[in-house]
């Protein structure tokens, strides 16, 4: 029994939400400013909806802590543009059925059959930057990588196919995060223009049986817990969640990792200490985990840091069913609640706000991780991320050296995923062999 005498929410005084909603959009410091006036927790309104703010450990285990009292919630331009059938806007055993078929891709054994394919292409990349006569955008090859990985590797697209996906999927994902008005030539309108295209491309992939393998296969003959089998528009709706999902967050992730190392030499040496001590490329039969924290542990805490700093996504979205105890605080029900993971990982005593991975080595890091998410919708590919970025990492480390181009903005846009503005351009640092 929830005690009716608990404080309520702290609450900004914003009723429309209209300034409260840019200042969300275009501040990173948003959350952080307001956290620091009302504690760890407060509500106000982002374009007329009610919203939570809550950080810290224990108030983010008090709210995942209570399953039963809480659904999965999106703001409304990603419920629109992931679609009703989506993975993320079910919950219930809609979605626990949905998420077992989806699962399916990220098994150990199918995390071992997507490593040579992606060995080869950071081996590419790699050959890439050596012949590259002008500076590259890293950031960019970063999204083709992500992209390629869960469009090719896992799902099993080729050539034509995956090409066009890849120019519709760029516009559906700038507007994910959007206010949802479809005014003509809106980045909301081109949003659900790109949207019909990419589920046209896909159905008309699944029409065409026996052309198409891998993730896309499995997904077709998967069934509900009913078993009943999935409608294509179902599937091609938990696709969309997939090369989302596969592909922005990941991209985001290497890309600060990079532009971390990059801006900060004393850490790279540091980790080049290590990565030069390991073989590349891995054995066959080893290479889903041969650069885990076991075997890679600078490699390990450069992750953790990078995700800790500049998380792939700065929080994630729950909805009351039940009043819920926060950190002391009484949450009604029906209350969207947000767990700002920006603030959060640098919530604590210390030098949280300095890039310093050997904290992850030192036991020195006050804050519990959870760049995926956590509880019962904690990210299903995050196996998958994590294999991507520690191959890339170790791969194109140990064949080039690079330097950043001088006289380029390296600051991050922050939606839908922090990612350098000029899109990080490097060259191989000629200075070594």
């Amino acid at each position: 029994m929830v005690n009716p005498r608990l404080p309520s929410v702290p609450n900004t005084g914003a009723i429309s939400g209209i300034l409260e909603g840019f200042s969300f959009l275009g501040n990173p410091a948003f959350a952080k400013k307001r956290f620091e006036k009302h504690g760890n927790i407060f509500e106000t309104s982002l374009f007329g909806q009610p919203m939570v703010f809550v950080q810290g450990s224990q108030a983010i285990s008090d709210l995942l802590s209570n399953p039963n009292a809480i659904d999965g919630w999106w703001p409304r331009s990603v419920q629109q543009l992931l679609g009703s059938h989506s993975l993320a806007n079910r919950n219930g055993a809609a979605h626990k059925a949905r998420r077992r078929a989806v699962a399916q891709l990220f098994s150990a054994s199918a995390l071992q059959d997507y490593s040579p394919g992606i060995i080869k292409m950071v081996e590419d990349l790699a050959e890439e930057l050596k012949c590259a006569t002008r500076p590259i955008p890293l950031a960019e090859r970063m999204r083709c990588f992500a992209f390629s990985v869960i469009a090719s590797s896992v799902l099993g697209l080729e050539g034509t196919d995956r090409d066009e996906l890849f120019l519709d999927f760029e516009i559906w994902t700038k507007a994910l995060f959007s206010i949802p008005i479809a005014l003509p030539g809106s980045p909301f309108a081109k949003a659900l223009k790109a949207r019909n295209r990419l589920l046209m491309r896909l159905q008309k992939l699944l029409s065409q049986s026996g052309n198409f393998n891998g993730g896309l296969d499995l997904l077709s003959r998967s069934s509900d817990e009913a078993g009943i089998p999935l409608t294509d528009e179902d599937i091609v709706e938990q696709l969309l969640l997939l090369l989302f999902a596969g592909y922005e967050t990941t991209a985001s992730a290497l890309s600060c990792l990079m532009r971390e190392l990059l801006v900060n030499p004393s850490v790279e040496r540091w980790l080049r200490d290590e990565l030069d001590q390991l073989y590349w490329p891995p054995d066959p039969q080893s290479s889903s985990h041969a650069y885990d924290q076991s075997n890679a542990p600078r490699l390990n805490a450069v992750v953790n840091e990078v995700m800790r700093l500049t998380p792939p996504v700065g929080g994630f979205f729950r909805r009351t069913k039940l009043p819920v105890v926060i950190d002391g605080i009484l949450v009604p029900e029906n209350r969207v609640v947000q767990v700002a993971l920006i603030s959060s990982n640098r919530h604590g005593i210390g030098d949280l706000d300095t890039f310093r991975p050997q904290r992850h080595i030192d036991n020195d890091c006050p804050v519990k991780l959870i760049p995926f998410g956590d509880g019962e919708r904690v990210c299903l590919g995050k196996s998958l991320a994590e294999l991507e970025i520690r191959l890339m990492v170790v791969g194109l480390f140990r064949k080039v050296r690079l330097a950043l181009t001088p006289n380029q903005d390296l600051s991050l846009r922050q939606l839908p995923s922090p990612i350098p503005r000029d899109g990080l351009l490097v060259e191989v640092d000629e200075k070594y062999p």
